[in-house]
């Protein structure tokens, strides 16, 4: 789970960010500041993966705040100033979002986020045994339902939402493909198309720009299919080393 904190000294500002969050399933609010003095008390007891923080605050400034902190978390900046762009990403912020933020524009900062994770060590976690265990949790109308990585067969992009089959169900929750796409691991999962992403382990054949799973044919989109075909290479090699 990411921990995030919220700074922002307008209360609209804070709900709309938080609003994002809650969308979110691996995302949690640990905690909302007011002001950037209140936010650097907070930071010297509890530990934050992901600060989202305004700029022009009173007494002290987001900026200011960054430059005290001897430990930062990851930090995505959130003004109606476009001009503090650059000395922003001088203290190495992870994000510069101008308001007002779209979700669209949020989600962006979030994959960069999941970028910064270490992936190589992120992708062997999941080669071993402890794919079988790995699990994230899914909005499914107003209850979180716990959603095992090798009961997914595929995923299918709705806009704003996404379609997840699995060995025995649909769940049909608020979120982008996208993200998916970053959080899923490489060695198990490919996107295909700009509206699918497959688990490898649940395809059945393939052929030109098709793949089937189970008894459910998808498209494979042309820019994608590359990266479809070195996955799937991959996961062979990779299932057949396992089991010699």
């Amino acid at each position: 789970m990411v921990k995030c904190l919220i700074v922002d000294d307008e209360p609209p500002a804070r709900e709309l960010i938080a609003s994002y969050i809650s969308r979110l399933d691996d995302l949690e609010i640990v905690a909302q500041c007011g002001n950037a003095l209140e936010a650097f008390s907070y930071l010297q007891k509890h530990k934050v993966d992901l600060m989202f923080l305004d700029i022009q605050m009173p007494r002290m400034t987001g900026l200011e705040l960054i430059k005290s902190l001897h430990h930062q978390p990851k930090i995505v900046l959130t003004t109606a100033y476009k001009e503090y762009a650059s000395e922003g990403f001088d203290l190495d912020v992870l994000d510069y979002l101008v308001k007002p933020i779209s979700f669209e524009r949020f989600m962006r900062s979030i994959a960069k986020y999941h970028q910064y994770l270490p992936k190589p060590a992120y992708d062997e976690a999941f080669s071993s045994s402890s794919f079988d265990q790995a699990y994230l949790f899914i909005k499914v109308n107003k209850e979180q339902v716990k959603l095992l990585f090798r009961e997914i067969c595929y995923i299918e992009s709705l806009k704003d939402y996404i379609r997840i089959t699995t060995r025995d169900n649909v769940y049909v929750t608020y979120n982008r493909l996208s993200y998916m796409d970053e959080v899923l691991p490489e060695s198990h999962f490919v996107r295909i198309h700009k509206s699918y992403i497959i688990s490898l382990a649940e395809l059945t054949s393939y052929r030109n720009d098709i793949v089937r799973i189970g008894e459910k044919e998808l498209p494979v989109g042309r820019i994608y299919k590359q990266r479809f075909l070195e996955a799937f290479e991959k996961w062979k090699n990779s299932a057949a080393g396992q089991s010699k």
